[in-house]
C-alpha cells in the first residue's frame, strides 16, 4: 500500500485546494511525504494565498494565479535549499493554503450578566450578544501564532479566544460610555465603532482583520424587564384609581349578567374583592409608616343597573336615578340590582332608594 501512495505521489505534479467547507482558514495540501517534483504546478485561486514552509521555516508566499516551481520563482526556497544551479529530484516542503475570504457572521456573546450603574435603575445587569466579520490579512503571521502545525484549521478553533477579546472591550466601553439603558438601544451603532476600534490592534497581532462589528441585543433580566412592562401599562392607563373602579364595574357587570351563577362567578367577585381591600390595606399601612396623615379616601358612590326592556343599563348613581325619574324613565316598580344583592328587585324594595323617591308622590287611589 505504500508502493502505491508514493508512486500515486511521485505522478502527481499539481498542487491545489478546492475548499469544500465555509469554515476553513487554513489548510495543509497533503502529498506523499511531502515531497515535491521540478516542474510541479501550483494553483492559487482568488481568494487564496499558498505559504511554503521548510524545515519549519516559511519560505515563498504565493498569491492567486497558476504557478511552475521551479528555481527562478522560488527564491526564498532556493536560498534555504542551497540550490545554486537548480533542481532535479523532488524536493520535502509543507504547502499552507490559507483562506482570505472574509469570515462572516462569527457570534460573540456575553457568559455573565454585566454588572454597570445606571441613573434610572441603579445598579443593574446586563447582557449582550452580537456578531462580527473577520479574515486574514497576514498569512505567515496567522499560521505563526495561531495555526501551528494543525493541518487543517477552521474558524470554531480561534472562535472562542477571539470572543473573548470582543465581550472585554464591549465591557469596558459600556462602562465608560454611562449611557442609561432605556437609551442603549438607540447607540448601538455608536458603541460598535467605539469596541471596533478598541480590537483591531488586538485582531492584528495574530495576522488578523476585524472587518465589521455588531451589537444586536442589550437586555436586562427578564424580571426587571416585567417590571418594566408594568410600569408601561400603568403609564398607559394614568390614574389608577379611575382603572381599579373601571375593572370594578366590568366584573360587577358579568356578575350581573348571570346573578344565580355561583361557582366560578362568585369567585372572581371575592377575589376582586379581596384584592382591592388589600391594595387599600397596604396603601393605609404605608402612609403610617411615611407619617401621612391624609384622610382615607371618600367612600364610593351608590350605583344601580337597571332593567330596561328586559335590557341591563348603567349602573347610575343616585342624582341620575332622581333625573331619570323626573322624564319618567325610572318607577317604583322599576327592577334594579348593585353589589351585594342576590337578585334584581324592584326599586320600591330597596332601602336605599328611599330618598330618590321621597319627593315623588304615591300612585293614586283608585275611583
Amino acid at each position: 500500500m505504500a508502493f502505491w501512495d508514493k508512486l500515486k505521489g511521485e505522478l502527481i505534479d499539481i498542487i491545489e485546494w478546492l475548499d469544500s467547507t465555509n469554515d476553513t482558514m487554513v489548510y495543509r495540501f497533503d502529498r506523499y511525504n511531502n515531497e515535491i517534483k521540478n516542474g510541479a504546478k501550483l494553483i492559487v485561486r482568488e481568494s487564496q494565498v499558498a505559504v511554503f514552509v521548510n524545515e519549519g521555516q516559511f519560505a515563498d508566499t504565493y498569491q492567486a494565479g497558476t504557478h511552475t516551481l521551479s528555481t527562478e520563482n522560488m527564491p526564498i526556497l532556493t536560498t534555504l535549499k542551497g540550490w545554486k544551479y537548480g533542481f532535479n529530484s523532488p524536493f520535502k516542503a509543507e504547502v499552507y493554503f490559507v483562506s482570505m475570504r472574509n469570515f462572516t457572521d462569527r457570534k460573540w456573546g456575553t457568559k455573565n450578566p454585566i454588572m454597570m450603574r445606571d441613573a434610572d435603575f441603579g445598579v443593574v445587569r446586563v447582557r449582550a450578544f452580537g456578531s462580527y466579520s473577520i479574515k486574514i490579512v497576514d498569512p505567515t503571521l496567522f499560521i505563526k501564532e495561531i495555526v501551528g502545525t494543525d493541518g487543517n484549521f477552521t474558524t470554531d478553533e480561534v472562535t472562542d479566544h477571539l470572543r473573548n477579546f470582543v465581550v472585554s472591550k464591549f465591557t469596558d466601553a459600556l462602562g465608560k460610555s454611562q449611557i442609561p439603558v432605556l437609551d442603549l438601544a438607540a447607540r448601538y451603532t455608536e458603541l460598535s465603532y467605539k469596541i471596533k476600534d478598541q480590537i483591531v490592534l488586538d485582531f492584528n497581532a495574530y495576522g488578523l482583520e476585524l472587518t465589521s462589528l455588531l451589537i444586536e441585543n442589550i437586555s436586562l433580566p427578564p424580571e426587571v424587564e416585567q417590571m418594566m412592562d408594568k410600569r408601561t401599562s400603568m403609564g398607559i392607563l394614568g390614574n389608577m384609581d379611575q382603572y381599579t373602579k373601571f375593572q370594578t364595574a366590568n366584573a360587577l357587570e358579568e356578575m350581573a349578567k348571570n346573578p344565580s351563577g355561583g361557582g366560578l362567578s362568585d369567585g372572581l367577585g371575592i377575589g376582586v374583592g379581596i384584592g382591592i381591600a388589600n391594595q387599600f390595606v397596604n396603601n393605609q399601612q404605608q402612609n403610617v409608616q411615611q407619617g401621612n396623615n391624609m384622610p382615607p379616601p371618600p367612600p364610593a358612590a351608590l350605583a344601580f343597573f337597571v332593567a330596561v326592556n328586559g335590557q341591563q343599563t348603567g349602573p347610575f348613581d343616585l342624582n341620575t336615578l332622581s333625573q331619570m325619574i323626573q322624564k319618567g324613565q325610572f318607577q317604583r316598580n322599576t327592577y334594579v340590582w348593585k353589589a351585594g344583592m342576590a337578585n334584581w328587585a324592584e326599586a320600591a324594595q330597596v332601602p336605599e332608594l328611599a330618598s330618590v323617591f321621597a319627593n315623588v308622590p304615591p300612585p293614586p287611589p283608585p275611583m
